[in-house]
């Protein structure tokens, strides 16, 4: 393997460090930057010439990207991409419109330019809205990365109340932050509701709201033909055990939550006056 291929693979720039473990030798790194093969971007820091990505951005800036900035590089669900750069760099200054962390103060990613992910769940907690921040930790806890407990330890004191409560809203087991939201806003209605509830004849039911109304959250997935047709013998079936049945998608479940809930809530009155009795 040369060395561009070696950074390809890598997803960024590498240290001198890094490529000396890989076996590329001084000279061979000054061959290739003579070459043109790779350019050196700060002291001790090479990249492949066309690079533009965030983690050539944070070699350059000598930081560690972190909160949103981070999520993709540990594979964290989030709601909308970062508009800013998020970056643990110490005391350096960095340009204006970029979001500066505290330090970091857990072991870091072992060869990309990321905070670990200790620090990067942490600084989400005490950075973002919080149900941008409640998908970042719900995706890494319900994936056994790191423990409610742990994160709970190191948010102690007052200034941290606000990340605290995010995490009583962290559920065991959540297949997709669409679960996430509508839970956190069922939960906060006050409705009484149970996850993933096995229904026969149905088969597992993402919600069951007040033992009567199955709420079903559907992403992409759900268009497709096959599991269109699925989903409507799972909406008979459901009729036909005596369970009233709404499904929601991603843009009322993320962005319209409250017409979501509305919806939930007419029903339950419906039935509750005796509309769907015989």
């Amino acid at each position: 393997m040369n060395i561009a291929n070696f950074l390809g693979s890598r997803g960024g720039p590498a240290s001198t460090a890094d490529l000396g473990r890989a076996g590329f030798n001084r000279y061979r790194i000054g061959l290739a930057v003579a070459e043109g093969t790779i350019v050196r971007i700060r002291r001790g820091y090479y990249a492949l010439p066309r690079e533009t990505s965030v983690f050539r951005t944070a070699r350059e800036a000598g930081g560690l990207l972190t909160c949103v900035s981070a999520a993709p590089g540990y594979g964290l669900w989030t709601l909308v991409p970062a508009s800013k750069l998020h970056l643990c760099v110490g005391h350096r200054t960095v340009p204006p419109g970029w979001v500066t962390h505290g330090r970091c103060r857990h072991p870091r990613h072992p060869w990309l330019p990321l905070a670990g992910l200790a620090d990067v769940l942490i600084h989400a907690l005490r950075c973002l809205p919080e149900l941008q921040a409640l998908v970042m930790v719900q995706c890494a806890v319900g994936r056994g990365d790191i423990s409610l407990a742990f994160l709970r330890g190191k948010l102690g004191g007052n200034r941290n109340a606000r990340a605290r409560s995010v995490l009583d809203l962290v559920i065991p087991r959540a297949d997709s932050l669409l679960e996430v939201l509508a839970n956190t806003t069922f939960v906060r209605a006050g409705l009484r509701v149970r996850r993933h509830v096995q229904i026969p004849g149905v088969g597992e039911v993402d919600f069951l709201v007040e033992d009567c109304v199955i709420v079903e959250t559907d992403g992409e997935s759900h268009l497709e033909p096959r599991q269109v047709k699925k989903d409507r013998g799972r909406n008979n079936a459901s009729l036909v055990g005596g369970y009233l049945v709404l499904r929601f998608g991603y843009d009322l479940v993320v962005h319209h939550p409250e017409q979501m809930l509305a919806q939930v809530l007419e029903l339950l009155e419906q039935r509750r006056r005796g509309a769907f009795q015989p």
